[in-house]
C-alpha cells in the first residue's frame, strides 16, 4: 500500500503541474507511477474537456475553444511532453550517431525539426478537438498516456545510465502494460456516441503508434529516455484524436 500511495503521488507530480509534496522515489514506486499514467491522463482529459465545453458554452468559436483546450493541456503538464517531442524529433532528424543524437536531446535549445513538430502537433490536436465531445477527449488523453507504461515495460532498456529514463526503464511488467491498454480500450467504448467501435479503434491506433516510436528510438538511441516517453505520449494522443475525429 505504501508503494501504491507513493506511486500515485509520483505519477501526479511527474505528469502534471500539481505541486504535491515529493515522497519516496525508487524503481518500485516508479513502476506504480508509470502504470498509473493512463489514470492521470483521464483526469487531464477531463480538465481539457471542461475547458472545451465551457468555452463553447460561453460562445467561443469552435477553433478558439479547441485552442484554449489544447493550451490547458500543455499548461497542466508544464509542456513536459511537448519538450520531449521536440528533443526527440531533433535528435532523430539529425542523423547523428547514437552519442551525438543523445547529446542533442540533452541541449536546452530546440532546433527547426522540434519547432515544426510542436507546431504541427498542436495544430492537429486543436483541429481534431473542434469536432469531439467530452468523452472522446478523456479517452484520447488516457490513450496518450498508455505510451508511458508501454515505453517503460520490461525488456525496453534505458539509453543512459542516469536520468528519468534510467529510473523508470523496465519497471512495468508486460502484463500490467497490456492490462492498461485493455482497460482504456474497454472504457473508450462510450467515447463516441453511436459508434462503440471507434473508441477502442483509436486506442489501438495510439498504442501501435507509441510502440513503433519506442521501438525506433531503442534502435536509434540504444534505449529510451524521458524525452522519448514524452514524444510517445504526444504522438499517441494525437493519433487517438485523429482516429476519434474521423467519420
Amino acid at each position: 500500500m505504501r508503494d501504491l500511495a507513493a506511486g500515485l503521488r509520483l505519477a501526479v507530480t511527474t505528469l502534471t503541474v500539481l505541486p504535491l509534496r515529493a515522497g519516496r522515489v525508487d524503481r518500485a514506486v516508479a513502476a506504480v507511477a508509470m502504470a498509473a499514467a493512463p489514470v492521470v491522463g483521464a483526469l487531464l482529459g477531463a480538465a481539457v474537456a471542461a475547458v472545451l465545453t465551457g468555452s463553447s458554452a460561453a460562445g467561443a468559436p469552435a477553433g478558439l475553444a479547441a485552442a484554449l483546450a489544447v493550451g490547458t493541456g500543455a499548461v497542466l503538464t508544464r509542456g513536459l511532453h511537448l519538450d520531449g517531442l521536440a528533443d526527440t524529433v531533433d535528435a532523430l532528424g539529425s542523423y547523428r550517431s547514437t552519442d551525438g543524437a543523445l547529446e542533442i536531446m540533452k541541449k536546452p535549445d530546440i532546433g527547426p525539426f522540434g519547432v515544426a513538430a510542436i507546431a504541427v502537433t498542436l495544430l492537429v490536436q486543436a483541429g481534431a478537438l473542434t469536432g469531439l465531445g467530452a468523452g472522446a477527449v478523456v479517452a484520447a488523453w488516457a490513450a496518450g498516456r498508455l505510451a508511458v507504461p508501454l515505453a517503460c515495460r520490461r525488456g525496453v532498456p534505458a539509453a543512459r545510465p542516469e536520468g528519468l529514463g534510467a529510473l523508470v526503464a523496465g519497471t512495468v511488467p508486460v502484463p500490467a502494460a497490456a492490462a492498461a491498454v485493455a482497460l482504456v480500450a474497454a472504457a473508450s467504448i462510450w467515447a463516441v456516441p453511436g459508434r462503440p467501435w471507434q473508441g477502442p479503434a483509436a486506442v489501438a491506433a495510439a498504442t501501435l503508434a507509441a510502440l513503433l516510436l519506442v521501438r525506433h528510438a531503442v534502435r536509434r538511441f540504444g534505449g529510451m529516455t524521458g524525452d522519448v516517453i514524452g514524444a510517445a505520449v504526444e504522438l499517441a494522443t494525437t493519433v487517438a484524436l485523429i482516429a476519434l475525429a474521423l467519420g
